[in-house]
Order: structure tokens, then C-alpha cells, then sequence
């Protein structure tokens, strides 16, 4: 799975003019998934996120986690993340159907509330307006096939 994280004091996503998703401070997340990911890239994507420690403490530092700030998370489906840039024209062959790619995205999902963080989504496959107030900004990418 890649994805890529940004700490943000809000974010909202829109389908055909509507919000359907709406955060206060915590994490937009786009994730794509990999045609050969498992059930344990995700597991082990929704610890390594929900236990990120990249918000300030009273000395400044990235030290405290999503958690410890009450914040919440909003997951944006990108399969343009597995995006083959080695001609103009970007492929996608790397990156899942969607009969694999929707239950890997929905148990990330899980695995996130599972831990007790609000967790709201875009729609799988649909044209989306993302919208984001970037808190930094600090941004941080993740791939399960590297790490």
C-alpha cells in the first residue's frame, strides 16, 4: 500500500457538490493500493498511521500522536499513487482492481477505528474535490513494500 499522509488543521472531500466527508485537525490520507498487497499491509499501514507522532508538544517538537491531540482522519482512494511514470503517459497496471483494492482500503479503515479515531472517507471510484488546510506543512509517504 502507498500512501501518502499530510497533517492538516482540516479537510473535507466533495462528491457532486456535496460534502461527504468533513475533518477538524488531524490526517488526510490518499491510499492506493498495490495489486499484490494483503490483508497485513494494511494491519501494519493502519498502526504505522494511527501511532505517527508528528504533532507538536509544548517544546515545539514532533512528539505527539493523533491520539494526543483528539484528531481525526480522512481517507482519500488513489489508485494514481501506483502511477508507472516511466513514459508521458502514466500507467496503472501496479495498482489493484477494485474487487481486491475496496476491502484492503475499508480494513485500513477499520483497523483506524478499531483504535478509536473518527475516521470519515470519499467514495471509492468516484470523481472527488479534495479539499485540505495543510498544518506545517508536513507530509509524510508511506509505501508497505518498502518498510
Amino acid at each position: 500500500m502507498r500512501a501518502v499522509l499530510t497533517r492538516v488543521a482540516s479537510a473535507s472531500v466533495d462528491i457532486d457538490g456535496k460534502t461527504v466527508g468533513q475533518i477538524g485537525k488531524g490526517y488526510l490520507v490518499l491510499l492506493g493500493v498495490h495489486k499484490d498487497d494483503t490483508e497485513d499491509d494494511a494491519r501494519r499501514l493502519g498502526e504505522k498511521v494511527c501511532n505517527l507522532r508528528i504533532f507538536e508538544d509544548e517544546n515545539g517538537k514532533m512528539n505527539l500522536n493523533l491520539e494526543t491531540v483528539g484528531g481525526e482522519i480522512l481517507v482519500i482512494s488513489q489508485f494514481t499513487l501506483l502511477a508507472d511514470t516511466s513514459s508521458r503517459r502514466p500507467g496503472f497496471t501496479d495498482a489493484a482492481r477494485p474487487d481486491k483494492a475496496v476491502p484492503l482500503y475499508e480494513l485500513f479503515m477499520d483497523i483506524c477505528r478499531q483504535r478509536g479515531f473518527n475516521v470519515l472517507h470519499g467514495e471509492f471510484g468516484a470523481d472527488m474535490q479534495v479539499h485540505s488546510i495543510n498544518d506545517g506543512p508536513v507530509t509524510i509517504i508511506f509505501d508497505t513494500r518498502e518498510h
